[in-house]
C-alpha cells in the first residue's frame, strides 16, 4: 500500500470541560529546516545510530546533513544488494530496525531483492529511498522508478513523500510499522525537493495510522482450548518458528517446553529459538530436517505451531502432512492461520504473550490432573534419533569434508559467536552440525533463499554487535555474488570470518542433479576445468583465486585443503582480530545434504540418506 503526503496535520484546539480550560500539553517545538536535515533529525529521534547505503544524485541532499550528525553512522556499502542485507543482519542480531539508503532508479531497484528476503522472513526494516523531484514523478526522468509500486508485493507497508512537512511523521510511522506486530520492511520514498525545501520539524509528530492495530493479547478462551488439547495429547510436538525469536519469548518457550516435557522442533527460522543441546530437542524438521524432527511431526497427534508458518519446506506434500494430528496455531499475523494447514484452535497474539498465557493455563490443567502420558512417545522418538542421528562420511580421497569443516568451526568459535549463512548446501550443514543453545546467533536467508546473503549481513551484524565474534558461512558460489562488500567491512574496521566452502559447484542444485538428472551436470560447475600440462585440475574454484582476491580487498586470505591443518587455520583465524579474514577451505564435491526429503513428496518418505529410508514400523502408525 502506498501513501501520497500531502502536507503536515493540522493541530486541534483542545475542548474545554467543567467550565474550566484543559492543562494543555507542552508544545513542541517548531523548528524550521530543510527536509534533508529534517530526515536525519527524525532518524536520531527514532534512534536509528548505523545507516547502510551509497549516495546518488535524488537522495543526494540527505548525505550533507548526514556529515554533521554524531549519532547516526553511515556505512558506504559497494552495492545497494550489499546494504540491504547488511540492514538485515544488523536488525537480527540486535533486535533494531535495520536501516538502509540509496538513490532513484536503479539505487533502488537494487534493494528489491534484499527487501523481499526481509519481507519473507519478518526483519523489520526501513529502506529509505531518493526519488526525482515531485513535478518530474510519471515523466520517465532520468533515475525514475516506481519504488513504491515496484516494492508494494514485498512490503508491510510504503511511503511516497512529496512534501518536506511530513518527513518526520513519515519516518516515525515507518520505524512503528517495521517493528510492531509481525515485523517487516517498509520503504520510504523522498522526492528530491522535498528533500530540498524547507519545512517545521518537531518531535515526537503525530502519527495517523487509521486500521493499524497489530493484536498482541490473545483471547483467552482460545488459550484455554490449547491447553485442554496439550493436556489430552499422546503424541504432541511443539513446533517452533521464528516468530519465537522475533518476540523475544525464547524464555517462556523453555519453560513451557519443561512444563509439558513435550519435544521441540525448531524450524531454519527459528534455530536459537530453543537450544540444540536441551533433551527435548529433536531438531530441525523440513525437506533437510532431522529424520526425529520430521517423523515427529508427521506421527504427532497435536501440533503446537508458535510463530510458524506452516511452509512447505516443512510440511512436504501438504494434504499427506501430520495427517492425525489436531493444530494449534499461534501466530501475531491473522493472516498466517490457516493460510497453509487449517487449525484446531488458532491463536492470534504475539508469541510471548501467547507462551506466557499458555503457561499458566497448562499449569492449570494439570493442577486439576489433566495431563497427558507422553512415556510411549519419547520411547519412540528417541529411538528415532538414535537410530538415525546426523552423521557424514569422510571423503576416502582424505580430501575436506565439508560436514567437518562447519562442525569444526562451531566448536572452535568462541562462545557467543554469530554464524551467518548463505544458501544452499552450506547453509544446511550449517544449521545441522553447529549447536545454537542462544537467540539471534544464527542469521540466514531462509523463505527467499538469497545467494549473496552471507557476506553482507554478517558485516551488518557485527557492525550492530562489534564485541561479538561473526563468521559467514558461505559457498564459493553465494561467495562470488557479493564479495565486494569485504572491501566495506576493511574499510570500515569489521572484521568479520568468512568461511567459503569451495566444492567448485553450485552445490545443492548439483546434489539435485546428480539425484534427479542422472548425473547431467549442466551450468553447475565453478572450478576452472583442467589443470596445466594435461595434470588434474586442482579441487575447488580457483578463478577467481579467493585468497588473492580477500588480500587484494584488505583482508587476510588462507587456504585450507589438508584435514590434518583444519583446526590450526581456524585458531588462527580466530585470532585475526584487526581485520577481516577469508578461508578459502577445498572440499570434496560429491558430497550431499542428508536427511532429505525430495521436493513436492510426502514427509513420509524422508531419506535418511543416499538409499536409506528409515523403517519406522507398523506400530509407529
Amino acid at each position: 500500500m502506498t501513501e501520497q503526503a500531502t502536507g503536515a496535520p493540522k493541530p486541534q484546539p483542545r475542548a474545554r470541560t467543567g467550565g474550566s480550560q484543559q492543562q494543555a500539553a507542552p508544545a513542541a517545538r517548531v523548528e524550521y529546516m530543510t527536509g534533508a536535515q529534517s530526515l536525519i533529525r527524525s532518524l536520531e529521534e527514532v534512534g536509528a545510530d548505523t545507516v547502510f547505503g551509497i549516495p546518488g544524485g535524488a537522495i543526494l541532499p540527505a548525505y550533507d546533513p548526514m556529515m554533521d550528525s554524531s549519532r547516526v553512522r553511515h556505512v558506504l556499502v559497494r552495492h545497494e544488494q550489499g546494504a540491504g542485507h547488511a540492514a538485515t543482519g544488523y536488525a537480527q542480531a540486535t533486535g533494531k530496525v535495520g536501516v538502509c539508503m540509496a538513490t532513484s532508479g536503479p539505487g533502488a531497484t537494487n534493494l528489491v531483492t534484499p527487501i523481499a528476503d526481509a519481507h519473507m522472513d519478518s526483519v523489520p526494516l526501513v529502506a529509505i529511498t531518493g526519488q526525482v523531484a515531485s513535478r518530474s514523478i510519471g515523466t520517465d526522468a532520468f533515475q525514475e522508478a516506481d519504488i513504491c509500486g515496484i516494492s508494494m508485493p514485498i512490503t508491510k507497508h510504503n511511503f511516497l513523500v512529496t512534501e518536506a512537512a511530513d518527513i518526520p511523521r513519515t519516518i516515525a510511522e515507518a520505524f512503528h510499522i517495521a517493528s510492531t506486530g509481525r515485523p517487516g520492511p517498509v520503504v520510504v520514498d523522498i522526492a528530491k525537493d522535498a528533500l530540498q525545501n524547507r519545512g517545521p520539524f518537531s518531535w515526537p509528530p503525530q502519527q495517523d495510522l487509521p486500521g493499524y492495530r497489530p493484536v498482541t493479547k490473545p483471547h483467552a478462551k482460545q488459550i484455554r482450548e490449547a491447553a485442554k488439547l496439550i493436556g489430552e495429547a499422546a503424541r504432541p510436538v511443539l513446533y517452533v518458528g521464528g516468530g519465537v525469536l522475533k518476540a523475544r519469548a525464547t524464555a517462556e518457550l523453555k519453560v513451557l517446553a519443561e512444563l509439558t516435557g513435550a519435544p521441540v522442533v525448531t524450524t531454519l527460522m527459528g534455530i536459537g529459538g530453543f537450544p540444540d543441546s536441551h533433551p527435548q530437542h529433536l531438531g530441525m524438521p523440513g525437506m533437510h530436517g532431522t529424520v526425529a524432527a520430521v517423523t515427529a511431526l508427521q506421527k504427532s497427534d497435536l501440533i503446537v505451531a508458535l510463530g510458524a508458518r506452516f511452509d512447505d519446506r516443512v510440511t512436504g506434500k501438504l494434504d499427506s502432512f501430520a495427517p492425525h494430528a489436531k493444530v494449534v496455531h499461534a501466530d501475531v499475523d491473522p493472516a498466517e492461520i490457516g493460510k497453509n494447514r487449517a487449525a484446531d484452535v488458532p491463536i492470534v497474539g504475539d508469541a510471548r504473550e501467547v507462551i506466557a498465557d499458555l503457561i499458566v493455563a497448562v499449569q492449570s490443567e494439570y493442577e486439576a490432573g489433566r495431563r497427558g502420558d507422553y512415556g510411549d512417545w519419547w520411547k519412540q522418538l528417541n529411538r528415532w534419533r538414535e537410530t538415525y542421528p546426523l552423521g557424514y562420511d569422510l571423503p576416502e580421497d582424505g580430501s575436506l569434508s565439508p560436514q567437518q569443516v562447519i562442525e569444526r568451526i562451531g566448536r572452535l568459535a568462541p562462545e557467543g559467536t554469530i554464524f551467518a549463512a548463505g544458501v544452499g548446501q552450506h547453509q544446511m550443514w550449517a544449521a545441522h552440525f553447529i549447536e545454537y543453545d542462544e537467540p539471534a546467533t544464527w542469521l540466514n536467508s531462509g523463505g527467499l533463499g538469497t545467494m549473496g546473503y552471507a557476506v553482507p549481513a554478517a558485516m551488518g551484524a557485527k557492525v550492530g554487535v562489534p564485541d561479538r565474534t561473526v563468521w559467514a558461512i558461505d559457498g564459493d558460489g553465494c561467495f562470488q555474488m557479493t564479495n565486494q562488500e569485504l572491501v566495506t567491512a576493511a574499510l570500515n574496521n569489521v572484521p568479520i570470518k568468512v568461511g567459503i566452502i569451495n566444492n567448485g559447484a553450485l552445490g545443492m542444485v548439483r546434489q539435485w542433479q546428480t539425484l534427479f538428472y542422472n548425473q547431467r551436470y549442466s551450468n553447475t560447475v565453478l572450478s576452472s576445468g583442467s589443470g596445466a600440462d594435461g595434470e588434474a585440475a586442482p579441487k575447488g574454484t580457483r578463478v577467481p583465486d579467493f585468497v588473492k582476491l580477500a588480500e587484494a580487498m584488505g583482508c587476510v586470505g588462507i587456504r585450507c585443503e589438508d584435514p590434518a591443518q583444519l583446526d590450526a587455520v581456524i585458531e588462527k583465524a580466530n585470532a585475526i582480530n584487526d581485520r577481516p579474514v577469508v578461508v578459502d577451505f577445498i572440499v570434496h564435491e560429491d558430497a550431499m545434504v542428508w536427511p532429505m526429503v525430495a521436493a513436492g513428496t510426502s514427509n513420509d518418505e524422508v531419506m535418511a540418506a543416499r538409499g536409506v529410508r528409515p523403517d519406522f514400523g507398523d506400530s509407529d502408525d
